[in-house]
């Protein structure tokens, strides 16, 4: 026995005075973030939580005329400090002393769901289950008792279907019972075995008196039994040496204790699942099933991948540019006009920033607006019915011949919406090898800004054969991003390989608001960067055209660019081409700025006739292959510097797309004349 004894400990009671806050806790894929939209839709803010690069989401909403505060908890499997979202999730909890937790989880997978619900029953906070995807679940062939597993978890349980807002109301009025204190919960805690219970007592009486506020003096016990890093550190530097001592030795002598409480929470899940749900009828085939047979087959799951992908890019020709066109006349070249009658007699520096500068530049980048939403869109559609993780897993094969694994994918799929969330969602790749490897060839997927400037120039050099060119340069990426992770793997990494384990969420259809305010989020920051970085830089590009005397063959611009044109007519681009590209540092749109401003079009469809007359196929296309494979954006670029900790990795990174636009453009450049185009 240790020479501990049990003091009582203090108690802090926190007074909310502003609106009560709501924290939504989950695994991922359980169809939390679409609760979140569906009940804050526009009122909510999109961040980091300090010190970190995961998401922070709150938000608020208003029912039976109160106001409630809502913060939407990182995905995360459990409570363990097994990874930044864990440690997030159950800080949040214990400082922050929400108060309610809402404990979203997947009706249609009650088994792996709960183990979230059996860490959460054991802290202070009030919980209510959601119990959302019934009619995933009904088309599994589930039947699920709701007020079955409300008795026996011991708190309040709500069927809902959110894509459907199904069982909303029903989940606002018990949040506000349970805030009122007219609903009481008693949650039915899992137990670990007596041995271990024993340890788990006398642990607990050594630390009482310790224990840092606010966490709970047994729940920092289990933890210490879990094995829990973090905790283990803090509780080793909160206790006296002797007592530290004591607690360690117990520790030493019960060093299966981890075993035993996961064992006992999952036969805990069990006794509820058992109580509660009634099972599909054996070898019944479900929709998921039927829908894997075509998904995640081997080669019908790559032709249905890259099938997807040319519907995306063919929606984009076939509604985006026309769109686009009309943005192009009717709203730029209006304002265009209207500006350059208004500033007629205003000084030439002034009617130049406006017509030139602002909306020559700036201007332009705004057309882009109508293919950004189609990308958005489309793979708002794909993550939100979950075929993600189905083009990881068919890509899982490709990804081995990088030394990496399918879970790679998912990051890297990203990147066609954007390479900064492409770069920061390597986080859910394992092995730190295997992680930095896909950080430094994440920003080779052609990302929507890419993609952008490639649906404006190519209908202009290639008309109807715009489409084939674009797939063919998307195409070229993906062997260009396999080539160089296969030599970066083997180079660098030394040929080094990880296993692939990935949970594969059912198929649900996709909310309409969900997506609806993705891409409502999406293009308003591009809209932002269109109106700050963008236009900043269109500025600049236009004061360097002007400087120092008026004169824009002897400006500022013409001698940066007759200094980098060495290396431009290297891939056949002429100075103001490779000045272009180098603008595109900031924002890839801003190639298309600043030849707006280089050759005086504020509209985009007469800037793509004087590119169409003034250079040739095989510089176009040099260009386009530049475009794809220049330096990552600087956004990119600064968060591959955050996520690697580390210049030496991220100069490497800028570096390496250096070399690969160089030596891409050339090689395209001098075989497109050599075959004659």
């Amino acid at each position: 026995m240790s020479d501990c004894h049990e003091t009582s400990a203090s108690t802090r009671v926190i007074v909310r005075e502003k609106m009560p806050l709501i924290a939504l806790a989950g695994q991922p894929n359980v169809g939390k973030s679409t609760l979140f939209n569906l009940l804050t839709g526009l009122n909510q803010h999109v961040g980091n939580w300090p010190g970190k690069t995961v998401e922070r989401r709150e938000g608020s909403f208003i029912f039976d005329d109160r106001s409630y505060g809502l913060v939407d908890l990182p995905g995360t499997y459990s409570l363990t400090a097994n990874s930044p979202e864990e440690v997030i999730a159950r800080e949040f909890i214990l400082r922050e002393r929400p108060d309610v937790v809402v404990a979203v989880v997947n009706a249609a997978n009650l088994e792996r769901s709960l183990y979230l619900v059996a860490e959460l029953v054991a802290l202070p906070t009030p919980i209510i289950v959601a119990l959302n995807m019934m009619d995933v679940a009904a088309q599994e062939g589930m039947r699920i008792e709701p007020e079955v597993l409300e008795a026996a978890l011991g708190v309040p349980v709500v069927p809902m279907t959110a894509t459907r807002t199904a069982g909303t109301r029903e989940l606002l009025r018990l949040l506000r019972e349970t805030l009122d204190g007219h609903r009481l919960t008693n949650p039915r805690q899992p137990e670990i075995r007596a041995d271990h219970r024993a340890a788990l007592d006398e642990i607990t009486r050594c630390i009482i008196g310790h224990v840092p506020e606010p966490y709970p003096a047994e729940w920092i016990a289990l933890k210490l039994l879990e094995g829990d890093a973090e905790i283990t550190r803090t509780i080793q530097n909160a206790l006296p040496p002797e007592k530290w001592e004591a607690v360690y030795a117990v520790l030493r002598q019960h060093d299966d204790a981890l075993l035993a409480v996961a064992s006992g929470r999952y036969e805990w899940i069990g006794r509820m699942v058992r109580a509660a749900v009634v099972q599909p009828r054996m070898g019944q085939i479900t929709w998921t099933k039927q829908l894997d047979r075509w998904a995640a087959h081997p080669f019908w799951g790559m032709a249905i991948l890259a099938g997807i992908l040319g519907l995306v890019f063919w929606l984009t020709f076939t509604i985006g540019s026309p769109v686009q066109g009309w943005l192009d006349t009717q709203v730029v070249g209006g304002l265009s006009n209207l500006a350059g009658q208004m500033l007629a007699n205003a000084p030439f520096w002034l009617k130049g920033l406006i017509v030139d500068g602002v909306l020559g530049g700036a201007g332009a980048v705004i057309t882009f607006l109508p293919i950004m939403v189609i990308f958005f869109a489309a793979f708002g559609v794909l993550e939100d019915t979950g075929y993600m993780a189905r083009a990881a897993y068919v890509m899982d094969n490709l990804m081995h011949l990088m030394g990496l694994h399918g879970k790679s994918f998912l990051p890297l799929f990203l990147g066609f919406g954007c390479n900064v969330p492409a770069v920061m969602g390597t986080r859910v790749v394992d092995s730190k090898p295997a992680r930095l490897l896909t950080i430094l060839i994440a920003p080779l997927v052609p990302c929507t800004a890419r993609m952008a400037v490639v649906a404006f120039l190519a209908p202009a050099f290639f008309g109807p054969k715009a489409l084939l060119v674009s797939w063919t340069l998307v195409l070229f990426s993906i062997i260009i991003l396999v080539l160089s992770g296969s030599l970066l793997n083997q180079v660098i990494f030394k040929g080094q390989r990880s296993a692939f384990i990935m949970e594969m969420p059912l198929y649900h259809l996709p909310n309409t608001r969900t997506i609806g305010l993705l891409v409502w989020q999406r293009s308003l920051s591009f809209v932002k960067k269109a109106g700050t970085n963008i236009l900043a830089m269109a500025v600049v590009i236009w004061a360097l055209s002007v400087l120092p005397n008026g004169d824009f063959g002897t400006s500022y611009l013409i001698q940066f660019g007759k200094w980098v044109a060495p290396v431009g007519r290297w891939m056949g681009l002429d100075w103001r081409l490779t000045v272009a590209l180098i603008t595109s540092f900031p924002a890839k749109e801003n190639s298309i700025a600043t030849l707006g401003v280089i050759f005086g079009s504020s509209r985009t469809a007469g800037l793509a006739q004087t590119l169409t007359s003034t250079y040739s196929t095989a510089s176009a296309l040099s260009f386009l292959v530049a475009t794809m494979f220049f330096i990552p954006c600087m956004a990119t670029v600064a968060v591959i510097r955050q996520e690697t900790n580390s210049w030496g990795w991220t100069l490497l990174n800028i570096g390496l797309f250096l070399v690969i636009s160089i030596v891409a453009a050339s090689g395209v450049y001098h075989l497109a004349l050599a075959v004659g185009l």
